[in-house]
């Protein structure tokens, strides 16, 4: 069921070196085509301790990184993803969105694929076949995903299929999702044991939480996230709900949001000042820098559809910092759609358009 490591990639030039010099022996030169590249990645997923939200807690990180690291290919490429699973239980990854025609059971799902026992390595191998566009990976199993465990997927175009926009002078990806301090497996017996899931305890961007925007909501010495821009270019902002329970409204104060893309299709390009974006959910903005700086801005991600009389928890909320930036963010957080407009979330799904 468990496969050792992928093979080097001394091996794999070797292969496709006899291959291509028997094309050439037995076939004429104009059908001979060399194979789709491969890529190789090498991964360890352990605990990590950190503070989010100001409390010491276990999260689930990827090579010492929380989120994990950004796993950047384009389109047919083949991707061999080495897993090394130092958890204390069964571990499965699925690779949220991406197609496997012929690999169905490289998907990370429970049925078509086994979990990683606790110590052992598993290598998943598929091909990102006619795919373009933002992603996220994320473990699938125990409720490990409110730990982390979670990472982008980015599919590039080749370079034979036009983007239909410019090309940005940035690519920035955040990572959303609402946060308990308690642990994945209390989480996980509680759900067990018949009970609901409470109020999260916060929102995060990036790992990081909230800037402190409100010091009644927001404790002193939370570390934050600063995206730091230069006035004038325009950034592709990938943003992806990676909570388990609750949507969020995501806007950045004074800045449009310029609908490119969503989960691997190209859309009507639309001008948004703020979008729902739910559970599981990518999306993919050009964000031009086109403010005087006098100040930082806010980027804001707060909830939707729950009840406001038992959220009083803080927004996430992250910087944006011009270099010619001339002071800190201040002031109240830029105002969310209309709370009790319950088809707001469904009319503004609706005018998207591929």
């Amino acid at each position: 069921m468990h496969t050792p490591a992928p093979p080097n990639r001394r091996c794999c030039f070797t292969s496709s070196v006899c291959g291509l010099f028997l094309c050439l022996l037995l076939l004429p030169p104009r059908i001979c085509f060399a194979g789709d590249p491969y890529v190789f990645y090498d991964w360890t997923v352990s605990y990590l301790t950190a503070s989010p939200l100001g409390q010491k807690q276990q999260v689930i990180g990827i090579n010492g990184q929380f989120p994990g690291p950004i796993l950047n290919v384009t389109t047919n490429w083949n991707v061999v993803v080495n897993v090394k699973n130092h958890l204390d239980e069964p571990l499965l990854l699925t690779w949220n969105g991406i197609q496997q025609r012929k690999n169905s059971w490289q998907d990370g799902v429970l049925g078509t694929n086994c979990p990683i026992p606790a110590g052992w390595n598993w290598t998943y191998q598929f091909q990102v076949k006619d795919q373009i566009g933002s992603f996220f990976y994320f473990p699938s199993l125990s409720f490990q995903r409110a730990a982390g465990g979670y990472g982008g997927i980015i599919v590039n175009n080749r370079e034979v299929i036009a983007v239909p926009f410019g090309l940005p002078d940035g690519d920035i990806n955040l990572f959303v999702g609402d946060w308990y301090t308690k642990s994945h497996k209390d989480l996980r017996e509680d759900i067990e044991d018949g009970k609901n899931l409470q109020v999260p305890d916060g929102i995060l961007m990036n790992g990081f939480g909230p800037y402190r925007y409100d010091e009644a909501l927001v404790q002193d010495g939370i570390t934050y996230q600063i995206i730091s821009v230069e006035p004038g270019k325009t950034y592709r902002f990938r943003v992806h709900n990676v909570g388990i329970s609750t949507s969020l409204n995501f806007r950045i104060q004074n800045h449009n949001l310029l609908l490119v893309e969503t989960e691997g299709s190209y859309t009507v390009q639309q001008n948004y000042t703020n979008m729902d974006i739910h559970v599981g959910q990518s999306y993919s903005f050009l964000v031009t820098m086109d403010q005087n700086a006098s100040s930082d801005y806010y980027i804001v991600a707060s909830p939707r559809d729950v009840n406001l009389s038992t959220w009083n928890k803080a927004s996430g909320v992250a910087i944006l910092h011009y270099s010619n930036s001339q002071g800190p963010a201040s002031g109240p957080l830029p105002d969310p759609p209309n709370a009790y407009d319950t088809f707001f979330s469904m009319n503004q799904a609706r005018s998207i358009r591929l």
